[in-house]
C-alpha cells in the first residue's frame, strides 16, 4: 500500500469523525436557539472555537518541523471565515423555521454543489463520482424527507440552499488551502475568530432587532451547554479535522464523506430524543453508506494501478 494510499484511508476516517461530530451537533443548535438568536449563538460558539485551539498551535508549532507558514495561513484562514460567517449563520436563521430534516437535507446539497463549481475551475470528476452523488442524493431524500412526510418551499429553504451553495466553496476554498503549505490548525483558529467579529456586526440588526431575541446574559448561560458543544466540539475540533482530514482526499469525495452528518443526525436524534428511525431513514443510511463507498473506488483503482506500474518497473 503507497504512502498516499494510506493517507487517503486515514483522512476518511478523520472525515468521518468530523461528521459524526457535526451530526450530534445538531441537537446542540436546536438546543441552544431556543434561549438566543442565530448571530449571537455564532459569536460565542466561534470565540469558544478560536480560543480553544491557541494553545494548540502553541503546542504543535514548537515540535513539528515544518508546521507551515503562519502569514499565509492566518490570510487563508480569514479568507475560510468570511465564507464560513455567511454559511453558517443562513444555516442558523433557517433552523429558527425549518425542520432538523429539511435543514438536514438541503444543507446536505453541497455534496453535488460541489463536483459542479468544481468543474469550472479545471477539476475533473469521474462517471463513478457523479455516481455516488446521485446515491447520496436518493439516500439523503429517504433519510430527511421521509422525517416529515412532505415538503413545502419556505424562506428558510432559500436561506439553506444559500448556506449549501456556500459550504461548497467553502469545501473548495479549503482544498486549495491545503495545497499551499498552510498549518491548518492556524487557519481553522483564524477562520472563527473572522467569522464570530462578522457575524457580531449582524446581533443587534438581526437578531434584536428583527426575530427580537436581544441578547441577555441569564439566556447565554441557559444556552451554555450548546454553545459549549457547538463551539469546543463542532467548531475547534471538527473544522479543524476537516482541514487536516482534507488533504490527499479528493473535494468531491470528502464532501460526501462529511454529507454522513445527516445519517447520524438521525441516529443522535433517536439515542438523545429518543425518536424511532422510519424504514424510509434507515433505506437511507443504507444508500449513503453505499454512496460513500463507490466513491471511494475510483481512488482504490487508481493506486493499485500506481502499485502494479512500480512493481513492474522493479522487476525491469
Amino acid at each position: 500500500m503507497t504512502e498516499v494510499k494510506k493517507n487517503t484511508i486515514r483522512n476518511s476516517f478523520i472525515l468521518l469523525l468530523t461528521s459524526v461530530i457535526w451530526g450530534t451537533s445538531f441537537v446542540a443548535q436546536a438546543a441552544g436557539m431556543e434561549y438566543i438568536g442565530p448571530f449571537t449563538f455564532s459569536v460565542i460558539r466561534y470565540i469558544l472555537g478560536g480560543t480553544m485551539l491557541i494553545p494548540v498551535i502553541c503546542f504543535l508549532r514548537k515540535r513539528i518541523e515544518n508546521p507551515g507558514d503562519m502569514k499565509k495561513s492566518v490570510k487563508y484562514g480569514i479568507g475560510c471565515g468570511i465564507i464560513l460567517c455567511a454559511a453558517s449563520n443562513f444555516q442558523q436563521m433557517a433552523m429558527l423555521r425549518a425542520s432538523t430534516g429539511k435543514a438536514g437535507f438541503i444543507t446536505a446539497l453541497y455534496i453535488i454543489l460541489v463536483p459542479i463549481i468544481g468543474i469550472f475551475i479545471g477539476k475533473k470528476t469521474s462517471p463513478v463520482i457523479w455516481l455516488s452523488v446521485v446515491l447520496a442524493l436518493i439516500g439523503l431524500y429517504f433519510l430527511c424527507i421521509g422525517r416529515s412526510g412532505h415538503y413545502i418551499f419556505e424562506i428558510s429553504d432559500v436561506q439553506l440552499l444559500i448556506c449549501s451553495l456556500l459550504f461548497s466553496f467553502h469545501i473548495i476554498f479549503i482544498d486549495h488551502a491545503n495545497k499551499n503549505g498552510v498549518d491548518g490548525v492556524v487557519v481553522s483558529s483564524a477562520q472563527f475568530y473572522t467569522a464570530a467579529a462578522l457575524s457580531a456586526f449582524f446581533v443587534y440588526p438581526v437578531d434584536a432587532m428583527h426575530y427580537h431575541m436581544m441578547p441577555d446574559a441569564g439566556l447565554i448561560i441557559s444556552a451554555l451547554p450548546a454553545l459549549c458543544y457547538s463551539g469546543f466540539m463542532a467548531c475547534g475540533v471538527a473544522y479543524t479535522l476537516q482541514i487536516i482530514g482534507q488533504k490527499d482526499v479528493n473535494p468531491t469525495v470528502a464532501s460526501l464523506i462529511m454529507s454522513l452528518e445527516s445519517v447520524v443526525s438521525a441516529i443522535s436524534g433517536f439515542l438523545i430524543l429518543h425518536q424511532k428511525l422510519k424504514t424510509d431513514e434507515i433505506i437511507g443510511c443504507f444508500i449513503m453508506f453505499a454512496a460513500i463507498i463507490l466513491a471511494e473506488l475510483p481512488t482504490a483503482m487508481k493506486s493499485k494501478q500506481a502499485s502494479s506500474e512500480i512493481k513492474a518497473e522493479e522487476k525491469v
